[in-house]
Formats: structure tokens, C-alpha cells, sequence
């Protein structure tokens, strides 16, 4: 008996690209909703990718036309539900428990729903195809938002559009998203995933351990404010003014060339 495509089990893939790491959720059939299994894989690669010092950027992707139509509801609310809490240890995809310190990118295309949203807005820069259409639409079904949304929407955009998007639960556009600054750059179906490994490479270029102190000090000022990111500069003087890529970064700058950073 053979297995149709609506019957197979999603899944969330990890592929190493040199020093870029790709995660692809893939559940097309299904319009890539989630799965708790999917999320624990989700959670498993960017806890890989947090851990492996060779790993520099990842890239959180989707296959076919659309990001997610968001969670798999009854495999987590209903009486077959198969969700269970995932180790603190693991890297949190909405970034609500423990988070990557490392440059994450975001590809959205077509149906970008709930989760989908919040896992984007945990990243650090969203590419979008033009085809992408975002919904927050949680109150709409009766719930509330539970993986960021309710924040990050006010710390990327403000009270008065994250509360218009929030309580409307309506249906908005790439153009839109892009005003409201979830997303960074929207390209052509097609473009959007090639367009994010290009600026990945492009990061790649820069020194892993200086971008690395650069979002964890902007981290402590989304935690404690401005005392917080000051108090860290030490430390990060400390770190960073020690490490080879330092002294590689200046040699780099006296002869006038192209530095090779190895993330020590």
C-alpha cells in the first residue's frame, strides 16, 4: 500500500553550505503547518547550528509556495495531541527561552500565518517573495497569540500598528510587512531564497565572533535596557580585542586586502 503525500509525516531539514547553515521546513502537502515533531526538529538544528562554532549564519526557509498555514491544531490541542515540552537547553525557534546568538535569516513566501510570523520575527532579517501574505489570526480562532507576537510586534512596528494588525486578525501583504519593518527586503517569487544566501555570504565575509557580540549586546538592551548594553561592553572588549580574527582584521586593513576570518 503506498503512502500518499498528504499522509507523509513533514519535516524540518538541516543542510551545511561551508559556513552557512540551511534549515527547510517541508511539509507542502500540508501547507507546511506545524507539527510538534516539526517544531522539535526546528528546535534540534538552530540548537546544532547555536553550537557549532563553524556554523556562522543560518537560513530558516520553507519549501514549495508558502512559509506555514501555521500549527497542525490538533496534534497539539486535541485528544491525540502528541506535543510535549522541549529541554531548555534547546535553542527556542520564537526565541521566548534560550536564543541563537548568531545571524539568523528569515524566507517567507505565500501563506505566512501565526507561527510563521513569530518565527520570522525571532530571526534577525526577513527576505520575502512578493507573493508572501501575512495573518496573525490567533483571536480569530478564539486563542490569543503564545509565541512572541504580543511583543515583538510592538518593539519592530509600535502600539498603534501592532494593536491595528493584532486585533484586526486580517490578511496583509509583503509591500505592507515591509513598511511595518518585519521585513527587510521583498524580491520577486522565486529570487527570495537565492537573495538570502547572498546576503548570508556576504555576512560570512565579516568576522563571526564580532557580529556574534554585536547581537548578543543588543540582546541585553531588549532585556535590560540601555545600563544593560552598556555594562556589557567590557566583556565584549575583553573577548573579541583577544581573538585571532582581531589581529586578522588589522593585518587585513594594513595590506589592503580581503580579510580571512576563522571564528577564533
Amino acid at each position: 500500500m503506498t503512502t500518499s503525500a498528504s499522509d507523509r509525516p513533514g519535516e524540518v531539514r538541516l543542510e551545511r553550505q561551508g559556513n552557512i547553515c540551511l534549515i527547510t521546513v517541508d511539509n507542502v502537502a500540508k501547507k507546511n503547518a506545524f507539527s510538534p515533531e516539526m517544531m522539535e526538529q526546528l528546535a534540534q538544528h538552530l540548537t546544532t547550528f547555536e553550537d557549532d562554532d563553524e556554523l556562522w549564519v543560518a537560513i530558516v526557509c520553507a519549501a514549495g509556495e508558502h512559509t506555514t498555514a501555521g500549527l497542525d491544531m490538533p496534534k497539539f490541542f486535541g485528544p491525540k495531541a502528541t506535543a510535549r515540552p522541549r529541554p531548555d537547553e534547546w535553542v527556542d525557534p520564537f526565541g521566548l527561552k534560550r536564543r541563537t546568538t548568531k545571524p539568523v535569516i528569515a524566507v517567507v513566501q505565500g501563506i505566512t500565518y501565526t507561527i510563521g510570523i513569530e518565527i520570522m520575527l525571532a530571526c534577525d532579517i526577513v527576505v520575502a517573495a512578493d507573493t508572501a501574505r501575512f495573518g496573525q489570526l490567533e483571536s480569530r480562532r478564539g486563542i490569543a497569540p503564545l509565541g512572541g507576537a504580543h511583543f515583538r510586534y510592538l518593539t519592530r512596528t509600535g502600539w498603534g500598528n501592532a494593536m491595528y494588525h493584532l486585533f484586526l486578525c486580517e490578511e496583509f501583504g509583503a509591500e505592507r510587512a515591509r513598511e511595518l519593518g518585519f521585513v527587510q527586503e521583498v524580491v520577486p517569487f522565486g529570487q527570495h531564497l537565492e537573495r538570502a544566501m547572498d546576503l548570508a555570504r556576504r555576512i560570512c565575509r565579516n568576522a563571526p565572533l564580532g557580529l556574534r557580540a554585536t547581537k548578543q549586546a543588543a540582546l541585553e538592551y531588549l532585556r535590560g535596557g540601555e545600563t544593560a548594553a552598556i555594562d556589557c561592553i567590557p566583556a565584549i572588549r575583553e573577548k573579541v580585542f583577544a581573538s585571532e580574527d582581531f589581529k586578522e582584521g588589522i593585518q587585513s586593513f594594513i595590506e589592503r586586502r580581503e580579510a580571512r576570518f576563522q571564528g577564533r
